[in-house]
């Protein structure tokens, strides 16, 4: 019963890392990267669907993105959602591809992005622990109706602190990792 408690934390403590890696995709660093506007929604079609499944995006070149629409008339909604997003980027279409030339980052906006990494990080470690305690309510319900001793439930505790801390270890070091690539000239 206990394997089921921590194993079920652990699988919510992996999903919140890998949120935090899809966040942090977004955050715009020096390089171009098709990560940066993928999962931006764009209003097509009588809905709003990610630019991933309206038009191919490349990178041909370190600061430039290439967005190709699978669909020209998606074209003016593409650049629209890019010009709305907070991405800060002008578009640039010539009917048929919309370029996104990236500018150098100034070093007060690369500052500004590390605080976003920063930001990013606590919610996801906050949610970590947010899992460990109630995994840890889960267990103490089991104690509480005799399906498992103080031992099991002590034991099972810690265990679910090592799960803890491993996890937030890594979710620390995907943030230190970003904000290198952010502080990257």
């Amino acid at each position: 019963m206990t394997d089921d408690v921590l194993h079920l934390a652990e699988s919510q403590m992996k999903k919140a890392q890998e949120a935090l890696r899809h966040s942090l995709a977004t955050i715009r660093t020096g390089r171009a990267s098709t990560g940066l506007v993928e999962n931006l929604l764009v209003e097509a079609y009588d809905s709003m669907l990610p630019l991933y499944q309206l038009a191919n995006i490349s990178v041909p070149e370190n600061r430039l993105l290439l967005i190709q629409p699978f669909d020209a008339t998606t074209l003016r909604a593409i650049g629209r959602a890019i010009q709305q997003s907070d991405l800060g980027l002008n578009p640039q279409d010539d009917g048929r591809v919309i370029r996104l030339v990236l500018p150098a980052l100034t070093e007060s906006r690369r500052k500004e992005l590390v605080k976003q990494v920063r930001v990013r990080v606590e919610e996801v470690r906050v949610s970590v622990r947010n899992h460990r305690r109630e995994a840890i309510e889960e267990l103490r319900e089991l104690e509480h109706e005799k399906l498992i001793s103080e031992d099991e439930l002590r034991r099972a505790q810690e265990r679910l602190q090592e799960l803890t801390d491993r996890a937030i270890k890594e979710v620390e070091q995907i943030g230190v990792s970003k904000e290198a690539e952010v502080m990257e000239v």
